[in-house]
Order: structure tokens, then sequence, then C-alpha cells
């Protein structure tokens, strides 16, 4: 069930940056943008944890889980800073 779990969370988080991004290109709104990288980077996040629960038991890639997961939410507020400066 835990398989499913994540698998479900990492495609979620991928198609969410799709459609950002998809969105980005059609309407040039960087705030689309900045979104879009950080559920890309929520998408590899999501990738290293199966990796790390699933595939390599015997390594703990907790720290690089959680440096990718703060630089995604870094992305996403660096966007929302910049983004609010200009209007």
């Amino acid at each position: 069930m835990e398989k499913i779990v994540f698998g479900l969370c990492a495609m979620s988080a991928a198609t969410a940056a799709a459609l950002l991004l998809r969105g980005y290109l059609r309407t040039r709104f960087r705030l689309l943008l900045w979104s879009g990288l950080c559920f890309a980077g929520l998408t590899a996040n999501n990738v290293l944890l199966i990796l790390d629960r699933l595939v390599f038991v015997a390594t703990d890639l907790s720290t690089w889980r959680l440096a990718l997961g703060l630089a995604s939410v870094l992305l996403l507020l660096l966007g929302m800073i910049l983004e609010s400066g200009s209007t």
C-alpha cells in the first residue's frame, strides 16, 4: 500500500508541475513559472522518498530529501517576493 501512495504523490506533483509550466508557456505569468519549478522540485523530492524507503533501504537519504524540499519551497517563496515587488 505504501508503494501506491508514494507513487500517487509523485505523479500528482508531476502533473501539477506540468500543468503550471504549461500555463506559464501560454500566458508568461511568472508566478506560474515559480510554482511549476517548486512542484518540479517536490516531484524530485517524492522520487527521492521512493528511492529512500523502497529501493535503498540501508541508505538514509532523508537529509537530501529535506534539502530538496526546502529548496523547492524557497523557490516558490523567492518567486512570490519577486512578483510582489513588480506590481
